[in-house]
Parts: C-alpha cells; structure tokens; sequence
C-alpha cells in the first residue's frame, strides 16, 4: 500500500518557494490574518486545548508537545516584590544554526506573516505580554523581511494597542543574534536577549517559571508558531489525520547532499524515507545502491545506514527506533563517493569550535573527540583508540547544562556503531603502509 502524499490543498506553506510576494496584502490572498480576532475570541484554554488535540510537536527538534509546552505558563500572572503583576512572554527561536537545517529561512524570507499572525495568537494564549523573535545573525535579508512585515502588521493595527481589534495589546521585538549556535539553546538565548553572554543556564527554574527579565517565557521554533493559525482555522482532527499516532501534522523538510534535486518542501509526518526522496528530490546520484548513509535530522542526530533508512517512516518515533532522530528534519543523504569518517570529523569541529566553554566534559571533551576524529580520518590510532572514543562520548553525552554535549557525542557514537570496520580499515592500511616504509 502505497503513503498517501500531501496534497496542495492541505498545504500549509503556500508559498514556501517564493513565487509570490511576501508582503501583507498577497499574505491576507493566501489567507492569512482571516478573521484573526475570532480566532483570539475562542479564549486561552480553548486555542490551547485545540493546539494539544491535533498533536503538534514541536519543529525545532526535541519534539515536545507544544500545547502541553504551553499549559505550563501561570493561570495567573506571578508578582514581583511589591506586588505588581509580572508580564510573561512569548520567545521565537529563529536561530537557526544546525548544519543541514534551512526551512526556517524559507518561512521568514517568503511567509513572515504567517510567524507574526501565529506569534500573536499563541501570546494570547500564553497570557504574553510580548513575543521576541531571535532571529539568526547571519540571516541578513531575511531580518530585512520580518523587520519590514513586522512594520506591515503595526500599520495595518494587527499587532500593538487593542490588535487585530480584539481588546488584546500585543507586541513583537525582532532581535538579531550575532552567529552563535549555542544560542539557539533556549536558555542561552534568554541570556542573549538579556544582553549577556549566550550561555546555557542551569535548570530547574524552567523558563515558564522565571524565563526572560525573570518574568515566564515559552520559547518555541518558528515553524511551531507559524502552523498555529491554519490548525485553528481547519480543526485539530485535520491536522491530526496527518501521520502516525503521536506523530501528527505535515512538516517542512530539507533534503541536502546527494540527491538529484535537493530541497525544502512540506509533506506529511511519517513518510517513508525512499517515497520522500523519489518522489521531492529526484532519487539518490547515482541510483539507490549508490546511497551509504543518511543523517535524518540535522548534524547533531546520529548517522544510519543504507539499509537501515530506506522504509523508516519519518518521523520522531520512526527514527528514534532505527537509533537516531528527526530533530529538525534537516536530512543530509551521503553517496558512497563521501569519506564518512571525515564527514564526521568534520562536523566533531563544529561541534568543538561551538561549545561555550560552560561544561568541563563539553569544554574539554568536545575539542578531545575532534582531535582523536582527525586522527581517524588519516588512519594515524590504534585500535583501542575506537573503543576509547566512544567510552569518552559516553562520559560527554548526559553530562552538560544543555545538550550540545549530547549532540557532539551522537556523531561520533553513530559512525562507530555502524562503521567501525572502515575506521580499522584506515588504522590497518596506514600501519602496513608505515610497516613498508620502514622495510625500504
């Protein structure tokens, strides 16, 4: 039985690729900002209860169920030391720096108002004072699209004093990083928007308790928020008829590597992973015997084979039981042509160059796998170097404020797993290459 394919007509990014403008009057043609104070007027529990049924998970990798994540902001606004209310707020995490991730990017430079109309909604139903979009340094053009669309939606009287006239004062703060990865980190990039350093802070408290100027803050991914305003609009049973159980919606992927036609499209949960690529990226170069490997959700979730990923459904649970994840759904398809142990050396420098330097295992550790990863690379270790490298990712991973630990050990631990063979294959050859060289 063949995947049932999303249609046009369930699209959610209507124009993901650009081919329409992206300011407010073509955004109201596609139907966004429709009766946006209706939607408001269903009530906070209401639109939350509606966001928990169509079992949207969050898009920017952990997959924490989002109406769950905003049930935990206080009923009732905490108050400061002399007894006024506290406001709360809404941060969106635009910070998109993972290696292999870019459908963010496409939302913000062809589809801004759907995040500025989505951001509204779910501030009102967080009790938000206010949403901060913390939007990636590097994103020049796109930070010039929000800033003006933000502007569109001040003019127009959908954002600010009495919005979308729905007696709501609502506010939206675009706030560009300055290229730092590990504030893409919630917590870091609380401490960011703060104007400190972008470091991880320890937990509890969590951000719904004393998040951003210590008032509760929900911090969610782009994509989260943007979706909210079309789930509304169609019911949570459309949304959740996407899917497989506790996997439910459509999902902007992005495909990069060895594909005919790499690219960001939007398609639904669970999707095979080789329908996926026949059918959006024109199949594998070289044909499907040419594929080794495939990283299904951006650098920081472990590698998997072949074989392996060729009908795993994509999606949180589907991956998670071929070992690996669907984090931001960022896959990156290696042919056989790739050095796979250069791959991931190369990203065990990413990884070493990114740490904040909070953590003493990440501090320490990360920049120790890269240098151990180099050696692998050029066959220049023992054997028992393999078995050391993964006890040391086990001694990273789990022990870190945040989980950038995490994400440079599952690389690593991914590419021993499942190409241990080739990595003694290099220390071999290069041992019987010095062994003929000393015989000369």
């Amino acid at each position: 039985m063949g995947f049932d394919f999303l249609q046009d007509k369930d699209r959610i990014f209507t124009n993901v690729y650009g081919y329409q403008d992206w300011g407010l009057k073509a955004a109201k043609k596609r139907g966004d900002w429709d009766k946006t104070k209706n939607l408001i007027k269903l009530g906070n529990e209401k639109i939350i209860e509606e966001v928990k049924a169509s079992g949207l998970r969050g898009r920017g990798g952990a997959g924490f169920p989002t109406g769950l994540k905003w049930s935990f902001m206080p009923k009732e606004a905490p108050k400061d030391r002399d007894g006024n209310p506290r406001p709360s707020f809404l941060v969106i995490n635009a910070d998109e720096s993972e290696p292999g991730s870019c459908k963010d990017r496409e939302i913000i430079r062809h589809d801004p108002h759907k995040l500025i109309e989505g951001a509204l909604i779910a501030g009102f139903a967080m009790k938000a004072r206010a949403a901060y979009i913390y939007i990636r340094g590097e994103y020049i053009r796109e930070a010039e699209t929000l800033f003006t669309a933000v502007e569109e939606a001040y003019e127009a009287g959908l954002l600010g004093k009495n919005a979308c006239k729905s007696g709501y004062d609502f506010d939206v703060f675009v706030h560009r990083g300055a290229g730092a990865y590990i504030c893409g980190e919630e917590t870091a990039m609380i401490e960011s928007l703060e104007g400190k350093k972008g470091q991880p802070r320890l937990k509890p408290p969590f951000p719904a308790g004393a998040g951003l100027y210590g008032c509760p803050t929900t911090v969610n991914n782009v994509e989260s928020i943007a979706v909210v305003p079309t789930i509304l609009r169609r019911g949570a049973s459309w949304f959740s008829s996407f899917g497989r159980e506790g996997n439910h919606g459509t999902k902007l992927f992005q495909v990069s590597g060895h594909v005919d036609r790499p690219a960001v499209f939007e398609e639904a949960m669970s999707i095979p992973f080789k329908d996926m690529i026949e059918k959006h990226c024109g199949g594998i170069t070289g044909g499907w015997d040419n594929l080794l490997a495939v990283i299904p959700g951006g650098s920081s979730v472990p590698l998997v084979p072949a074989e392996q990923i060729m009908d795993a459904p994509m999606d949180f649970d589907g991956l998670k039981e071929v070992g690996s994840g669907l984090g931001t759904a960022a896959v990156i398809v290696m042919d056989k042509s790739t050095d796979i142990v250069q791959a991931i050396s190369r990203l065990s420098y990413f990884y070493k160059h990114e740490s904040c330097g909070q953590c003493t295992p990440c501090r320490e550790g990360t920049g120790w796998m890269w240098r151990v990863m180099e050696k692998m690379r050029d066959g220049n270790a023992e054997i028992e170097d393999i078995d050391t490298l993964y006890e040391v990712t086990k001694q990273v991973e789990g022990h870190t404020i945040c989980a950038l630990g995490d994400a440079a050990a599952w690389p690593i631990q991914g590419l021993i797993r499942h190409f241990r063979p080739e990595m003694e294959r290099r220390i071999n050859e290069r041992k019987g290459a010095d062994v003929m060289e000393a015989a000369e």
